[in-house]
């Protein structure tokens, strides 16, 4: 499979300071056969240390990182929550690290999933010294790409954990997460068993055609240049709506205005950020009854014509209206879990044109240094273990 970023040559993307996003982006589909292999290989461990904790009906499964790796944790809760029958929350761990009394209760048995790219932001290491501190009983998941990482350290040392260390070409040397967030979306995904790992060969190959078919279309959006962007998806897909969208946020240096909903939720005030400045973008879902619903929403946006373009994204024909559309090779049958993983090639892939068309340089696309690829600027404060007001 091509690890070439489709449409740009590799000396000009060296010029205009995008070389690694690119080919992070477009190493995509080829590193997904290696994720598969990866935890495969760890099959065994993972039984041993996730059967138990799964057998408990009073579990508690906190799926937690910061930024994208937050927005991990969003997809994958409706699939795991119907999968598992356990109680399964999405936290950031800005929010377990800002509120830890607010967020950990003491007396539940807890499974806390950490995501992190690097490991080393302040949040993710304080979120699981939290945890260990605030909770008698936890356990800990932690998924990372960087071996050397302070999380990955850390977690050799607490009492009931398992380290999934994905391969050192997942950690992205990109200012943004492309290839890390889908690397460890589906790294969970398969120790959940929420992703069939005799789908991921079948997949890897749809996104690779995926990069090389949507790129003309996408550029031909990015030279309308729209003010505004809007990333709408049911379940699974709204946390990759809200993903989508700030990568565009970062790549253009919020240049370019992104908002996130569900397809739902977007007529309930949101749906007045629609000019014709706007760009939507409706990620359908493969599940029929949710379908409908995003069918129905994409029909009206078009006879509403306010919009200056709606794009679909799907992965098959059914029912889907004339207008701008992709449409996945192979995927007709994929869970929306699989299916998160070539829509967000698509928006990874308008992010970075966009990115270039404004004269950016991607991999490094704040130049004032006021963002950055490891979060900086964060104290963390000490905590007592206690709550120090009273909530009424």
């Amino acid at each position: 499979m091509a690890t070439d970023f489709p449409g740009v040559g590799q000396a000009e993307l060296q010029a205009r300071g995008a070389e690694w996003t690119a080919r992070e982006i477009a190493q995509q589909p080829s590193v997904w056969p290696q994720v598969e292999q990866l935890v495969a290989g760890q099959r065994a461990q993972l039984d041993i240390f996730l059967q138990p904790l799964l057998a408990r009906s009073d579990l508690r499964i906190v799926l937690s990182g910061a930024g994208t790796s937050s927005f991990i944790g969003d997809c994958l809760l409706p699939a795991l929550s119907a999968r598992l029958q356990r109680r399964v929350e999405s936290i950031a761990t800005t929010e377990l690290v800002s509120g830890p009394h607010l967020r950990f209760q003491s007396d539940v048995p807890t499974l806390l999933v950490s995501f992190a790219r690097s490991g080393n932001s302040p949040e993710s290491i304080a979120a699981v010294e939290f945890a260990e501190r605030a909770l008698a009983d936890v356990h800990h998941l932690i998924v990372t790409c960087n071996v050397d990482g302070e999380l990955a350290k850390r977690a050799r040392n607490l009492g009931s954990a398992h380290t999934i260390v994905l391969p050192e070409v997942t950690h992205d040397r990109g200012f943004a997460m492309t290839s890390s967030f889908t690397s460890m979306l589906l790294t969970a995904a398969l120790a959940f068993g929420a992703v069939r790992p005799e789908a991921i060969s079948a997949l890897a190959t749809s996104v690779s055609t995926v990069l090389q078919r949507a790129w003309p279309v996408v550029q031909r959006f990015v030279a309308r240049e729209f003010q505004r962007v809007v990333y709408l998806g049911s379940n699974e897909l709204r946390g990759l709506a809200s993903e989508a969208a700030l990568k565009l946020l970062e790549l253009t240096d919020g240049r370019v205005v992104a908002l996130a909903d569900s397809t739902l939720g977007f007529r309930h005030g949101p749906k007045t950020i629609i000019n014709d400045r706007t760009l939507v973008v409706v990620m359908l879902s493969n599940d029929s009854y949710t379908r409908a619903y995003d069918l129905e929403l994409l029909a009206e946006l078009r006879r509403d014509a306010r919009a200056g373009a709606i794009l679909a994204l799907s992965g098959s024909h059914a029912g889907l209206p004339e207008g701008d559309n992709v449409i996945y090779d192979g995927l007709r049958d994929a869970s929306d879990l699989e299916l998160a993983l070539a829509h967000i090639a698509v928006g990874q892939t308008y992010a970075l044109l966009q990115s270039l068309a404004l004269g950016l340089t991607p991999d490094r696309p704040n130049a004032a240094g006021v963002v950055n690829r490891v979060v900086q600027g964060v104290n963390i404060h000490p905590w007592s273990g206690q709550r120090d007001v009273s909530r009424r």
